[in-house]
């Protein structure tokens, strides 16, 4: 089963050469890309944590747009830290770009104080904040398969969004996460973006000398062909004002591949068509060792969306598709014992659906 030792940054080192103490056992590590060999029992695999210093404020001044999520600033004492999961042969790392407080209903407007309150005893107390906000991630995962490093969506960057100027503000420089991690961009061979929203192809490119350029020099980058159709002949609702500096950039640079929505990456990894957020959404489907794992992309934003299928997120091109889609999704993965990992969960990201009574609910794992 999938797991990892949990490690925590010991003071010495700097970079990508920095010491970690194994607070689950005794021995230590050094370079990143060698910190997750150790697989620890079912019951003890929280996945790789290395903290770093919490973020600065962030809050969106009034006059945000209508049906945007309300951001406020992140909680006294939140921590962003890097987890790390096995499955089977397969390592993913997450790298936090900045986590957010959100008032739920403004993301999922369903979600109503009284709605959640059902689900208040699995939800808390990673998925609830004790005031009924929660907290939204936006960082991507490097996914290592098959000798290739894949990275799964880039977050915002260092784009100036309408409407959400302030998430140009104060959030961790990604590039340099990854580096620290042990990613540098040059080593990345593949990017793949699940859809084509801001905050999932923002660190695509890098401005430099006047002109966006792709930011990874030597990786192909992955796009759904029908996101792409979709996307280039229509007007932005909001959610796609950077395509012309995230996606157009690399399309001119040559690097990138539009693919069907099950394109297979490596012999561990696919991606799994799940349409409905966007017409050309897709998920990331990993089997390893007889291990399962499902990356969401934006399938859910949030867990409490696998109990309530239908609850709508304000971006959704098509709700009902988007909640047919986690229907099947929440099936196939209870079907195979899949360790769903978030896109946009807090911390630790990940867990498990489960039926519990006549519904559904969310079983973080730590």
């Amino acid at each position: 089963m999938p797991g990892a030792c949990v490690l925590r940054r010991d003071g010495t080192g700097l970079g990508a050469v920095a010491r970690f103490l194994c607070t689950g056992c005794t021995g230590r590590r050094q370079a990143p890309r060698a910190l997750h060999g150790r697989v620890v029992p079912k019951a003890a695999r929280p996945g790789l944590l290395l903290p770093v210093s919490a973020p600065a404020r962030r809050v969106l001044e009034p006059g945000h747009p209508a049906g945007a999520p309300m951001l406020g600033s992140p909680p006294e004492g939140g921590v962003l830290g890097n987890l790390a999961w096995s499955i089977g042969k397969v390592r993913i790392t997450r790298i936090v770009e900045r986590e957010v407080p959100i008032a739920l209903d403004g993301l999922l407007p369903d979600a109503t104080p009284d709605a959640v309150a059902r689900h208040r005893s699995w939800l808390e107390p990673h998925f609830l904040n004790p005031d009924g906000t929660a907290t939204l991630s936006i960082h991507g995962l490097v996914v290592e398969s098959a000798g290739q490093r894949i990275l799964v969506d880039t977050c915002v960057g260092e784009h100036v969004v309408p409407g959400f100027e302030e998430l140009s503000k104060g959030g961790r420089h990604f590039l340099r996460e990854l580096e620290q991690a042990g990613f540098p961009s040059a080593s990345i061979d593949v990017v793949l973006c699940t859809h084509m929203h801001f905050d999932h192809v923002g660190w695509n490119t890098v401005h430099v000398d006047g002109r966006w350029l792709p930011a990874f020099p030597n990786a192909r980058y992955l796009f759904a062909r029908a996101e792409w159709e979709h996307w280039s002949d229509q007007r932005d609702t909001g959610f796609t004002p950077t395509l012309a500096e995230s996606v157009q950039p690399v399309l001119d640079a040559g690097q990138a591949d539009l693919v069907e929505m099950d394109h297979r990456i490596t012999p561990e990894l696919r991606l799994e068509p799940s349409p409905g957020h966007t017409p050309g959404h897709v998920c990331v489907a990993i089997a390893s060792g007889g291990t399962h794992a499902l990356v969401t992309g934006d399938a859910t934003h949030h867990p409490v969306q696998w109990a309530e299928s239908e609850w709508k997120m304000v971006a959704d091109t098509d709700g009902a598709q988007a909640s047919a889609t986690r229907r099947r999704l929440r099936g196939d993965a209870i079907a195979s014992d899949a360790l769903v990992i978030g896109t946009h969960y807090a911390s630790p990201c990940a867990g498990r659906i489960v039926a519990e009574g006549a519904g559904f609910a969310f079983r973080s794992q730590r």
